[in-house]
């Protein structure tokens, strides 16, 4: 099951950005424009993380964390990160005295902020998320397919009435596709995310 996120910045347009790439990292994210809304939307929705701007209309992202770490509920311990441009030694200082479990400076390096997120699910025990969402052409899941099965390049060259050397173009791309480095572990994940027959 997917880890739930919410990120709340007031630009909708980097707003748009963060639910866009966290999404298709295979999190299930809400956005929000306006902090005011935060805490309800955090009873609502149940976050196991929130990733938040720092510079917004009251309450400041500042003040956001200040008002839930002072609950006495289950909100109090959420992991929270922020996210911002304010990056002088002062500010990040005050966000971790205030609580919060990481900062990330703008602009937003998306590959960093995934692996940082993860990272603090991992420790609250959230941290299994789902393979990013992989897309395979036909040829390339025929390939994969004939391939989990023991096939060599030679006999699904035959049954696909290609050439060997289009066979492996096919499964090259898709082991790329998948981050792998063989075969075989190319249609061992392809068949977990239900890509190919299992």
């Amino acid at each position: 099951m997917a880890a739930r996120l919410l990120c709340i910045d007031d630009e909708q347009r980097i707003l748009d950005l963060l639910v866009e790439d966290l999404t298709d990292h295979g999190f299930e994210v809400r956005g929000l424009t306006v902090s005011a809304k935060a805490i309800n939307e955090i009873l609502t929705f149940d976050p196991q993380l929130v990733v938040c701007d720092i510079m917004m209309p009251p309450p400041s992202g500042f003040e956001l964390l200040e008002q839930i770490r002072a609950r006495g509920d289950r909100l109090a311990s959420i992991p929270f990160i922020f996210l911002s441009a304010l990056n002088d030694r002062v500010d990040v200082l005050k966000g971790r005295r205030l609580g919060a479990d990481d900062y990330v400076t703008k602009p937003i390096d998306f590959e960093m902020l995934v692996e940082i997120i993860k990272a603090r699910l991992a420790r609250t025990g959230h941290g299994r998320t789902p393979p990013p969402k992989v897309s395979l052409t036909d040829r390339e899941i025929e390939a994969l397919s004939w391939s989990a099965q023991g096939k060599s390049s030679t006999d699904i060259a035959v049954l696909m009435s290609v050439s060997e050397r289009t066979v492996n173009f096919h499964i090259t791309n898709a082991m790329r596709k998948l981050g792998v480095a063989t075969r075989i572990q190319a249609a061992v994940k392809a068949s977990i995310a239900g890509l190919i027959p299992s």
